[in-house]
């Protein structure tokens, strides 16, 4: 396993950040990593990269104790933090030099990363000088510059534009050919196009880990629909293959059936029968961004 992390649990005074988490991930995935603001994400990338300790658990990775053996550890892992610190009065060059020296890389690796990063125009320039794209770049470069099994990504496409952003996607993509790739992101069309496995998380928990194939292969759908006055709950019994129904406002109602058809014309023939009007009706088979609204909120 290039992660492993068993019964891991973060307590902050009174919150508890992360709750008894465990997961694993082998070479070659990249795993979308997911969860609403204050969710432990960024937590469990610093006790995976050995930047902070749990309160009780076992980290594990490229089969190192990531508790035991913090340094070696390090070594194998490049970690791009969401809040890049970078020396923004070096040069990008001279930045990139001093990271080399400390992994002990051969300094020919850094032209390789400052174009598979698209830096190759902006890098005789001071990071300070360089727009804050470009300064996730030099982050991104000098996560990579020491060919590291695991890659650690916490929110690598913050401050991109839309083409800096298809750019950073398909390089993920190709590192995560031949490493193992964890990211967060609040974007879930970068997920969808990049990852193979989705984990999301909610205080502390896991709710959801899953292939992503997996979450595209259901049969579910949602149809919000707003009626022209109140109806009871119970009404909707007579609706075939209906799983869930939550009660929004203003009349209108949120039903997921499970089932591959398409259930609008048995809506409208519900409705006919209860001697309602129908005044807006949208329907949406269940993607990963409502899967993830369902499951934290």
């Amino acid at each position: 396993m290039s992660i492993k992390v068993i019964a891991v649990s973060k307590i902050y005074k009174t919150q508890k950040a992360l709750d008894a988490i465990s997961f694993s991930a082998d070479k070659g995935q990249i795993i979308g990593f997911l969860g609403p603001n204050g969710a432990g994400k960024s937590t469990m990338m610093k006790i995976l990269t050995g930047f902070i300790k749990p309160d009780s658990g076992e980290v594990f990775v490229d089969d190192i104790d990531v508790l035991k053996n913090p340094i070696a550890a390090k070594k194998v892992i490049g970690y791009l933090p969401e809040h890049n610190p970078l020396y923004t009065d070096m040069y990008v060059r001279e930045y990139l030099q001093f990271q080399a020296s400390i992994f002990k890389v051969n300094k020919s690796e850094i032209e390789t990363c400052i174009e598979k990063v698209g830096l190759t125009e902006e890098a005789h320039k001071k990071i300070n000088e360089l727009s804050k794209g470009y300064q996730q770049r030099v982050g991104l470069a000098a996560a990579i510059l020491h060919n590291p099994k695991v890659l650690i990504l916490d929110e690598p496409t913050t401050g991109l534009d839309p083409n800096q952003i298809a750019e950073i996607r398909e390089l993920i993509k190709e590192l995560g050919r031949e490493k193992t790739v964890l990211f967060s992101t609040h974007i879930m069309q970068e997920v969808e196009a990049v990852c193979d496995r989705v984990i999301i998380i909610k205080k502390g928990a896991i709710l959801v880990d899953k292939k992503l194939s997996e979450l595209k292969q259901n049969n579910k759908q949602i149809i919000e629909v707003t009626f022209d006055r109140k109806i009871e709950e119970q009404f909707f019994q007579q609706l075939s293959n209906i799983i869930s129904l939550k009660y929004n406002s203003e009349n209108t109602w949120s039903l997921t059936f499970e089932s591959k058809e398409d259930k609008r014309s048995k809506i409208f023939d519900f409705a006919q029968q209860n001697s309602l009007k129908i005044l807006s009706l949208n329907a949406q088979h269940k993607n990963l961004e409502t899967l993830f609204k369902e499951v934290t909120s």
